[in-house]
């Protein structure tokens, strides 16, 4: 490679990645625990899976407990299933029979399967849907309305898409020396050698995996939006129903219009369901919905899929006509489903990981907290080669206090996670305004205080240190409020629950390595710059 081609690269490596750090930082360290959603949900709420499947469920206890609360005449009734939880999300639209007194509620809620109660969304808000929704940037939706898209949503996805250009960038400046850049970590030379190694080492060996992340997260975060509503606007001349009606998956299956016809007829759901476990040989079911309930066009649709170990891309929907008797199997999930769907499919399933068990999701939490490391150590290399003397003073002033501000906002997520943890465990019907006023408003404390240190050393020693502290106790504090230690969640099967306490005793002790690692690093260099100012 020419040094001209050279240095158009490493220039816009360094500029693509210095732009989109910070939010890169948290897209990274929030995805990476998002890998472990559901099992931070049931480990707050102390709520083990255990052996919970869709056709254990008696769905019209849950059926009739919403005919009271609203009257399910003429309404739509939606039950999503959340892989390895026992909970059910449940979705009631209003009512089609305008002379219900209900017509126009509707509801969105939590049905927890074992002790047969109902929850607000916002009542069971966990640690684990926050830092899913951290990941791509839920919460600054309502910050700005931009129209295209919202506003997070876009963030996070141009994020993704300036990601992609870092990474390729970045692999053509590496790229002559890939094979041994591959092996090299030389942790005794100094500091910027580390953090250079660091960062060469850990970029190419990750490199496939975040290179997967980026396009994944930009094609969730900007294709149906941005894209779409172009190809929408230029090719259908703005049709909507024309356009999802041709993208649709179920482009084949039947339209249900509410007939206005009442028929006396109590469903039972749970017939249904068994039907469709049978026909399908054990599917994983993911959704149930009642269409135009109590009218002659009532319907229920069941969605699955086969296991993974069966077929990777796999998906059913079937649908049950209850008034004619009719049955309508749109896709059987034990049969190939087509281009479209195994392309949108094995997105999904390379981006979450959710293709494979623990050992799949443990490397992908590694991988993403690899990338947490390449993205420091880029911003410390950035702020090495520039802390000169021939930099002007006022340049390096600035340098100095946006590398600060970075690394102060990155670093200080570690401990205000650990401790998050534990203000859920104490608090776990908290909530979402509980959750979003604790976890900011720490972070931004913390933040400060590291910032006004003026030193980036301390500030990775501080929150290396105090993140391992908080983090060893967090096990305690589940012990001690659910009676749960870890020996009676390995006796009683709670794999879920034991996963993270586990994850809270291996990851502390990995920092507080690293934390020993950072000082007597650091002890070296100060001893080592005293005898050479003694000579």
């Amino acid at each position: 490679m020419n040094i001209k081609n050279y240095n158009k690269y490493f220039h816009l490596h360094t500029i693509s990645g210095i732009i989109i750090t910070v939010l890169l930082y948290i897209i990274f360290f929030a995805g990476s625990f998002s890998f472990f959603k559901t099992e931070i949900d049931n480990w707050q709420n102390n709520r083990p899976q255990q052996k919970f499947t869709a056709a254990s469920v008696n769905y019209n206890t849950l059926l009739d407990s919403i005919d009271t609360q609203y009257g399910l005449q003429g309404r739509n009734v939606s039950l999503r299933f959340v892989d390895h939880s026992r909970i059910i999300g449940y979705n009631v639209s209003t009512s089609q029979d305008t002379l219900l007194s209900k017509a126009k509620e509707r509801n969105f809620g939590i049905y927890d399967t074992t002790t047969k109660e109902n929850y607000t969304y916002e009542e069971t808000y966990s640690l684990g849907e926050f830092l899913y929704r951290l990941h791509f940037l839920a919460q600054l939706n309502g910050l700005v309305n931009i129209h295209i898209s919202p506003f997070g949503y876009f963030v996070a996805g141009l994020v993704a898409f300036i990601y992609i250009f870092a990474l390729i960038t970045g692999l053509l400046v590496h790229w002559q020396k890939i094979v041994s850049n591959f092996y090299v970590f030389r942790p005794w030379e100094k500091l910027k050698t580390v953090w250079t190694d660091l960062h060469t080492a850990l970029g190419v060996i990750t490199f496939p995996f975040q290179l997967i992340f980026a396009i994944t997260g930009a094609y969730f975060l900007l294709n149906y939006r941005i894209i779409g509503a172009t190809i929408m606007a230029l090719g259908y001349g703005g049709d909507a129903d024309k356009f999802n009606n041709d993208v649709s998956l179920d482009r084949g299956a039947k339209e249900i219009v509410y007939q206005h016809k009442p028929i006396d007829q109590k469903i039972d759901l749970n017939y249904y369901i068994d039907q469709t476990v049978k026909r399908w040989d054990n599917p994983v079911i993911s959704n149930v919905s009642i269409i135009n309930y109590g009218d002659e066009s009532m319907a229920v649709s069941i969605s699955g899929r086969a296991e993974n170990s069966k077929q990777l891309n796999s998906r059913g929907e079937i649908k049950y006509h209850i008034y004619t008797g009719e049955v309508e199997e749109i896709n059987n999930p034990n049969v190939d489903p087509g281009y479209t769907y195994t392309f949108a499919n094995l997105v999904y399933l390379l981006h979450f990981g959710s293709f494979g068990g623990y050992a799949t999701r443990i490397v992908y939490f590694l991988v993403g907290i690899a990338g947490c490391v390449v993205i420091i150590s880029g911003v410390l290399i950035w702020l090495v080669a520039r802390d000169k003397k021939n930099v002007p003073e006022h340049k390096r002033k600035f340098n100095f206090w946006l590398a600060n501000i970075y690394m102060a906002i990155c670093l200080s997520m570690y401990p205000v996670t650990a401790l998050t943890f534990i203000a859920v465990k104490l608090n776990p019907s908290g909530g979402q305004g509980f959750i979003y006023s604790f976890y900011f408003w720490t972070w931004l404390a913390v933040t400060v205080l590291l910032c006004f240190r003026r030193n980036i050393y301390k500030i990775n020693r501080d929150c290396l240190l105090i993140g391992s502290i908080i983090g060893i106790t967090i096990p305690i504090f589940n012990g001690v409020m659910t009676g749960n230690w870890i020996w009676v969640s390995w006796a009683n099967h709670y794999t879920d629950i034991l996963i993270i306490d586990l994850f809270w005793i291996i990851v502390p002790i990995t920092t507080l390595y690293a934390w020993k690692l950072v000082r007597d690093k650091h002890e070296k260099k100060q001893n080592a710059e005293i005898e050479t100012a003694a000579e």
